[in-house]
């Protein structure tokens, strides 16, 4: 079975589900990948058993596919969706620490150099 990134796999299955007959260069763009790999991640959702694919006639007489989320695609998305939003967190907090930090060295920098070490010049 084809391995696909936690992230991917979750940003694919919650665009299809809003937008199942987006085209695969739609897909490409909106999440940020190759076209080459989204084609490899949508049959790898769909040997997993996620989507099906389904035919449709396009407005300009090709034929398409919409990509139908299943009921297992639906509920691994939900747990997809938990995971993100905790490793979302996770990286927000950190990079929240880190902002707050450089601040505090940015305000210590721009202090006069008599007043960083707690020493004043008249001392």
């Amino acid at each position: 079975m084809r391995k696909i990134d936690q992230d991917t796999e979750f940003r694919l299955l919650r665009h299809l589900e809003k937008a199942p007959a987006s085209s695969q260069r739609e897909l490409a763009s909106t999440v940020g990948i190759s076209l080459g790999a989204v084609n490899f991640c949508l049959k790898a959702l769909v040997e997993k058993g996620h989507i099906k694919a389904r035919n449709f006639r396009a407005s300009d007489n090709k034929l398409r596919y919409a990509y139908v989320l299943t009921p297992n695609g639906i509920a691994t998305k939900a747990a997809l969706t938990g995971n993100f939003l905790k490793r979302k967190l996770a990286e927000y907090e950190r990079l929240k620490s880190e902002i707050e930090s450089l601040q505090v060295e940015i305000s210590d920098d721009h202090k006069p150099s008599d007043q960083k070490s707690g020493t004043h010049f008249w001392e």
